[in-house]
């Protein structure tokens, strides 16, 4: 493991190009860390059958998989259009809810239904309204009761159910639909790891989320609005982990500005010793040509630099024709990029940039980063957390330890959930727990990979007493 182990993790969308048990199967070979249900494609009993084969993939290799369950969100839509409608630069559009009639003299060609019925109370004269992923660009003009006249000022072809975004427009949509509640039920039935909150605009979006879950899932704010962006240092301290979703940030933000955003996102989520997912068209090539452009390599090797915990395929093993083979060729990437020791970079940043990280100036972070400059000065293999929920190894994990992290929980959901963090190896403990036995445990599975040899010193860090959550506060030095 010690030649062979990546550290940063690999996230994979589940779709009909990889539900097929025996492709699924080949993914987990491949080196998936955690499969990605995408609530706004796939029904209940499709997601079901994902967490089934999930289960039983870890249950079959011993190794770690978490599922995501990834929401709908407050997504705006253009509604159901009875044939594609070509859009003309310096025309005026009427938006309607679906349902509505238009006036005069606004006929089907000139109407666009939307999926939001207070499309009209939101906007005001001179907001920009983006259809189809910014594709197409229209300007409001007026409003009139419920219907929204806008000019368009590109031109193309619109079709039904293509997304609409508002950026800089204060939204009021509820941060959770009544979709949203229903997959909540569904995920919180089936105990999934993690939940992907869409469209998280504030603090108070989380909140709503978190009374729906399973207690036990932890909860990832995807960020992809501006209004996030703005309030940034106050959402993450209430979510688990952040995704850096670029489609849709992409279209909310002049995309020049996108790659600093992404840079800054990921390095205040380290300070909070929150996970990050790096996500959309990371190798988007791929869903029809076997190799991945040499931009797309770049783009993935930059956001392993910046210090992401994890990259993320969509379309790529959704629904592309080569979803192992995409696999394949990120982790090929990632170990590629990680014989640069990309972790050092990272904490180089953390300690001349920004000084100690939040994460630092607590007893557990001090306790972390006290094990990390032990395992530097006694060229220790690998460095053993004990852990019940996690915490002990995300919060080593933040500081970015030059060597393995072996993560012993007893805790089977524990177990998979570390699957998505940065340098973690997680290892399943049965039995009693002491610290005795779950250090054997740890030694026996490093000693079975090759990672220590006997007169080693490793460093040992976990909480006492065991069953509390959240209190690292010790660390030792033992021999193998």
């Amino acid at each position: 493991m010690k030649a062979g182990f990546r550290k940063a993790k690999i996230v994979c969308t589940i779709g009909p190009a990889t539900r097929d048990p025996s492709v699924f199967h080949r993914l987990v070979e491949a080196g998936m860390d955690a499969a990605r249900i995408n609530f706004s494609h796939a029904g209940h009993d499709e997601a079901a059958h994902v967490v089934s084969m999930t289960r039983d993939a870890v249950r079959e290799l011993g190794r770690p998989v978490a599922v995501i369950g990834d929401l709908q969100g407050p997504r705006i839509r253009v509604g159901d259009l009875p044939a594609v409608l070509p859009i003309r630069t310096s025309e005026e559009y009427c938006l309607v809810p679906e349902g509505v009639e238009p006036p005069e003299p606004w006929g089907p060609e000139r109407t666009i239904p939307t999926t939001y019925a207070s499309l009209a109370d939101d906007l005001s004269p001179g907001d920009r309204i983006l259809l189809d992923d910014g594709r197409l660009e229209l300007i409001v003009r007026s409003i009139d009761g419920e219907r929204v006249i806008a000019e368009a000022r590109t031109d193309g072809l619109l079709a039904s159910q293509k997304g609409l975004n508002l950026p800089g427009v204060s939204v009021r949509a509820p941060s959770v639909t009544e979709k949203d509640v229903l997959d909540l039920e569904f995920a919180r039935a089936q105990h999934l790891d993690y939940v992907a909150q869409s469209f998280v605009r504030r603090p108070e979006d989380l909140e709503v989320a978190r009374r729906s879950m399973d207690p036990g899932s932890l909860l990832i704010a995807k960020i992809e609005r501006a209004q996030a962006l703005e309030r940034l240092s106050e959402i993450l301290p209430l979510s688990d982990g952040v995704m850096v979703a670029r489609g849709d940030l992409g279209v909310e933000l002049p995309y020049e500005e996108v790659p600093m955003q992404q840079k800054r996102i990921i390095r205040l989520a380290q300070r909070q010793a929150r996970p990050v997912i790096t996500a959309t068209q990371m190798l988007e090539s791929m869903v029809a040509n076997r190799r991945p452009t040499r931009a797309e390599v770049s783009d993935v090797a930059n956001a392993l630099l910046d210090g992401t915990d994890a990259v993320m395929l969509s379309s790529e093993t959704a629904v592309g024709e080569y979803p192992v083979e995409a696999i394949q060729t990120m982790d090929r990437i990632v170990r590629r990029i990680e014989q640069e020791q990309p972790g050092l970079f990272v904490r180089a940043a953390q300690r001349l940039g920004d000084g100690a990280t939040d994460g630092q100036q607590t007893t557990s972070g001090a306790v972390a980063a006290a094990a990390i400059e032990a395992v530097e000065r006694l060229e220790a293999p690998f460095l053993v957390t004990f852990t019940r929920s996690g915490y002990t190894a995300r919060i080593v994990a933040a500081q970015r330890p030059p060597v393995p992290i072996l993560a012993v929980s007893d805790q089977w959901r524990t177990f998979n959930q570390l699957a998505l963090v940065w340098g973690v190896h997680p290892i399943l403990f049965r039995g009693d727990v002491s610290y005795r036995s779950m250090l054997a445990r740890a030694v026996d599975v490093a000693l079975g990979r090759g990672l220590g040899k006997a007169g080693e010193r490793i460093v040992v860090t976990a909480g006492v007493p065991f069953h509390v959550t959240g209190t690292t506060n010790m660390m030792r030095i033992e021999e193998l």
